[in-house]
């Protein structure tokens, strides 16, 4: 069964940057499409950004977009997402997911596998 693992969160400064990873274990994550979510606290999850199973199709919601990178290095099983001119209302627990198909999009419904989250903090 596919597991996922995020890493990388942490406290950082407006302007500053972090890389999220989404580690897979007991499948390979060639097969999936994933995306990354993020909940803010007393807000519903948000899907940010995806990149679909070959690594061609890449989606970015508006407030994510020049600032948030996604890739994929299938090798090590593995998704990050580079985040860069990190502002306060980037705040959230940030979740990576996988759906067993080749698109991707950031609707939750679509994914089947979560993995527990990592926070991120920006603040001064």
């Amino acid at each position: 069964q596919l597991q996922l693992v995020e890493s990388g969160g942490g406290l950082v400064q407006p302007g500053g940057s972090l890389r999220l990873s989404c580690a897979a274990s007991g499948v390979t994550l060639d097969s999936y499409a994933i995306g990354w979510f993020r909940q803010a606290p007393g807000k519903e999850r948000e899907g940010i950004s995806c990149i679909s199973r070959s690594g061609g199709s890449t989606f970015y919601i508006d407030s994510v977009k020049g600032r948030f990178t996604i890739s994929r290095d299938n090798a090590k099983n593995t998704v990050y997402l580079q985040m860069n001119g990190l502002k306060p209302e980037d705040t959230a627990v940030y979740y990576c997911a996988a759906r067993s198909a080749a698109t991707c999009g950031v609707w939750a419904s679509w994914y089947n596998y979560w993995g527990q989250g990592t926070q991120v903090t920006v603040s001064s």
